[in-house]
């Protein structure tokens, strides 16, 4: 495994350089990243004052950083320096710097700022790791790259979103992992931090996104909706319409992600939230039936964008409960639209129509958004 992530960040970062991008990150040899996965994985099984370490580890030098916090010793990369520093650096987007000093890993110190495509090693909880990479664009979600738990290894497929008829929505949502996350386009990817936030507020949550200006989707949801909004809530949309040179700014940056929580914070209601893919929210709380006409979904098609993995047919029980069949139907009803969910036990699966299949595609990507 450790060889295969090696492989990825040589690759990523010589596409990089090819572009002309500068201030990249130092490539991990093979050796150094199985190092840090031994050290992390063993503290993330150790308990200090009862409570389990949460630590991120980021490899890179002090001197390729603004402002880091730099130890006058530096300590050795081991379980118990490790134990005892987590809680100083549990919260978000803070990471203990691990360097080579004299042939030996070390712990230098700690840095919020990390370079392009830098390694990330995170414990998520006991027995849980992932290995991420801050994103070219350097704003919202790191990229994962693989997620250990245990003796399972996931390594993302950078090929997972090759299917032909992929849309577009959900292109964005898996691509960002790979170069063509960062050749062109949007550059912060809204579905991505919205996933990411649903995750994250642990109440689990349903999200529909369908085409702006239709409304077919209303024959699948149950009248009068509760939580309709009218006009729809253009937080989100305002705010990608900026242009890119003002998307790069601290300001737009803060309020981009107090819109993307307050959009997605609207998930943990029962029920669903539905946005048009320009990001316009339209309603929350919406309880969704079987359109009138429409059989109810028996089959569906579940992959994961993982290396190795294989297509399964499932009945859409299978996926989840009930958000995930409601899901399922709301998408072989509308089949122009995607649904987003995430289940309280941190599953994140989402649904999309797939016209080579012809019939609804489940996409596991609970890999991409630890």
């Amino acid at each position: 495994m450790s060889a295969a992530v090696a492989d990825h960040f040589r690759r990523h970062i010589a596409a990089a350089r090819a572009q002309g991008e500068e201030q990249l990150a130092p490539e991990p040899e093979e050796s150094t990243i199985a190092a840090i996965i031994d050290a992390a994985f063993w503290a993330s099984l150790r308990r200090e004052e009862g409570l389990s370490p949460k630590i991120s580890l980021a490899f890179v030098p002090p001197e390729e950083v603004d402002q880091p916090i730099v130890f006058e010793r530096p300590l050795p990369l081991t379980t118990n320096f490790l134990i005892k520093l987590a809680p100083a650096v549990e919260r978000p987007e803070i990471h203990l710097g691990v360097w080579c000093q004299n042939g030996e890993l070390h712990v230098w110190g700690a840095t919020r700022a990390v370079p392009s495509f830098c390694f990330v090693l995170e414990v998520v909880e006991p027995g849980l790791l992932v290995i991420k990479h801050r994103r070219i664009d350097g704003f919202g979600k790191f990229a994962n790259v693989a997620v250990l738990k245990g003796e399972q290894v996931k390594v993302i497929d950078e090929n997972g979103t090759s299917l032909p008829d992929c849309p577009e929505l959900l292109t964005k949502l898996l691509a960002f992992t790979s170069p063509s996350g960062w050749e062109g386009g949007e550059s912060v990817n809204v579905l991505v931090q919205l996933a990411a936030s649903m995750r994250a507020h642990g109440h689990g949550g349903l999200l529909l996104v369908i085409p702006a200006g239709t409304e077919k989707w209303r024959e699948s949801i149950v009248h009068p909706i509760l939580y309709s909004v009218v006009p729809p809530f253009t937080g989100l949309t305002d705010l990608m319409s900026q242009d890119e040179e003002q998307q790069t700014e601290r300001l737009w940056q803060a309020a981009m992600r107090r819109a993307v929580d307050t959009v997605a914070g609207l998930t943990a209601v029962d029920g669903a939230t539905v946005i048009s893919d320009r990001y316009e929210l339209l309603a929350f709380g919406a309880k969704i039936r079987r359109a009138s006409g429409s059989p109810q979904v028996d089959d569906i098609i579940i992959t994961e964008p993982i290396v190795g993995n294989h297509a399964e047919m499932v009945h859409p029980g299978q996926t989840g409960g009930t958000r995930h069949f409601s899901a399922a139907q709301f998408v072989f009803d509308c089949r122009d639209a995607i649904a987003l969910v995430a289940s309280v036990d941190g599953r994140f699966t989402i649904f999309a129509w797939s016209p080579c299949e012809n019939m609804v595609h489940a996409h596991r990507v609970d890999t991409l958004l630890l």
